[in-house]
C-alpha cells in the first residue's frame, strides 16, 4: 500500500499517464489526431456544441492550438467543419467515416491496454474501477458546468 491519499493516487495516475512517451514523430501526430477526434467524440455524445473554442476547452489548450489541431485532422480526413444548424454563424466539427473508424481502432487499443494492465483482476473490480472512473469524470464535468 501507499501512504498517499487518493487524490495524490489519481493526480500520480494522470501525470503518470499524461507523459507516455511517444516513439516516433509520426506516432506524435497520430496521437494529437487521435486527441482531438476524442474530444469531438466526447463533445458530441455530451450533446455540447462542437466549437474550435469547445474542443480547446476540452484538450486543455489555446484556441489557434486547437484550430492547427483540426486542420490537420481535417488533412487527414479525420474531421469536416460546417455551419452549426442552429447558428449558421458557427462553425461545427464532426467525424468523418474516416475519422470514426480511425477512434473505433484508437478505442480497440484502449481497451487492449486496459486488459493488460489489469490481468488477474476479477471482472467485478474491472467494472467498478469503470464506474468509479465514469463517476469523477461526470462529477468533473458537473463542476465544470
Amino acid at each position: 500500500m501507499t501512504d498517499q491519499g487518493p487524490g495524490q493516487v489519481m493526480f500520480h495516475f494522470v501525470r503518470h499517464w499524461a507523459r507516455r512517451p511517444v516513439a516516433t514523430d509520426a506516432a506524435d501526430e497520430n496521437g494529437r489526431l487521435v486527441l482531438v477526434c476524442e474530444a469531438v467524440h466526447a463533445l458530441g455524445q455530451r450533446g455540447v456544441a462542437v466549437t474550435v473554442n469547445a474542443i480547446a476547452h476540452e484538450i486543455g489548450i489555446d484556441q489557434s492550438g486547437a484550430s492547427r489541431l483540426i486542420k490537420s485532422a481535417m488533412a487527414a480526413d479525420y474531421l469536416t467543419m460546417a455551419a452549426s444548424s442552429t447558428d449558421r454563424r458557427r462553425r461545427e466539427a464532426s467525424l468523418t467515416a474516416a475519422g470514426r473508424s480511425m477512434l473505433d481502432q484508437a478505442h480497440r487499443w484502449q481497451e487492449d491496454v486496459f486488459a493488460e494492465l489489469t490481468t488477474g483482476w476479477s471482472d467485478r473490480k474491472r467494472r467498478d474501477f469503470q464506474q468509479a472512473m465514469t463517476d469523477l469524470m461526470d462529477r468533473s464535468y458537473a463542476i465544470d458546468a
